[in-house]
Formats: C-alpha cells, sequence, structure tokens
C-alpha cells in the first residue's frame, strides 16, 4: 500500500486517525462500521520514531484497524508548508515499518474545532490540554470518515 486516493482507501472495517505534531501524535479510532470517532491516546514524541511506531502498531493491531488517516497541515491558502512535509515524511516512515493504506486528510483548525467542543463539554482547562492532540485526531477522522461516506 502507500499515501492512497480516497476511492482506493478501504470502504469498511474500522480507522486510526492521527494528529501528527511536533511533540506528540494525538491517536483516534472508530469501529468498523464507522459512525463515531472518539480519541484514544496521545503518543509522547522522543529522538527515536520506533517507539513511536511500536506503540502507533499496537493500538493497530488492538482495534483490527485497517487503515491511517493522516491529518495534513495545509496553510490557510492550501498550499503545503514545512509541517505538511513532516507529515508526509512521517507517512513515508510510516510506511517503511508496515504496509499500511494511508489517506491524507486536511487538518486545518482540527484543533480549534477540538478545543471548542471540549470547552463547550465544560471540561477543565488541564484536561484540555491533556487530551486536545487525540480530540484533534477524532476531528480529523471523522472528517475523513464523512468524505469516505461521501465518496468524494
Amino acid at each position: 500500500m502507500s499515501i492512497v486516493a480516497i476511492t482506493d482507501f478501504p470502504n469498511s472495517g474500522p480507522l486510526l486517525g492521527l494528529d501528527p505534531g511536533t511533540k506528540t501524535i494525538g491517536v483516534a479510532s472508530c469501529d468498523g462500521i464507522r459512525m463515531l470517532a472518539s480519541p484514544v491516546e496521545t503518543i509522547p514524541k522522543g529522538r527515536q520514531l520506533a517507539p513511536v511506531l511500536k506503540r502507533l502498531f499496537e493500538i493497530y493491531d488492538d482495534r483490527r484497524a485497517v487503515g491511517l488517516v493522516l491529518g495534513l497541515p495545509l496553510n490557510m491558502d492550501g498550499s503545503e508548508g514545512p509541517r505538511a512535509q513532516s507529515v508526509r515524511a512521517l507517512a513515508w516512515n510510516i510506511l517503511k515499518h508496515r504496509d499500511v493504506p494511508i489517506l491524507l486528510q486536511d487538518e486545518r483548525l482540527s484543533t480549534v474545532e477540538a478545543e471548542s467542543v471540549m470547552r463547550d463539554a465544560d471540561i477543565s482547562h488541564k484536561r484540555r490540554a491533556e487530551r486536545i492532540d487525540a480530540s484533534a485526531a477524532a476531528v480529523i477522522l471523522k472528517s475523513a470518515m464523512d468524505r469516505l461516506e461521501r465518496g468524494a
């Protein structure tokens, strides 16, 4: 597999959504019928990528996922900058570790949306800070699920 077009991405089965940041990777998942995207955890990034990938694929296997959705941080004008290049490098490293289908999903404003939802739910500032990356991953995954459902 590789980074695939939406038409080549698995159309059923559980997925993981990732919000790759500079210090952490937020992880979310959905079930096989893709009704709800839920935050799972935040994986801290260190100097070595191997432990991050090990934990990522533990979650992937535990949830019997069939694909990964990576948030692609585009600029507001739709262009790609250094952060988007970093996500593409992560995708390449994931594929070197294991051959899985990867779908890139525009993640513009996903963290803002996740923060707003948690604030509206009256979640404390401390708890929001702990969960923001996983919650943003859920927003990214839900956007991709909607896109997959529409077939767009």
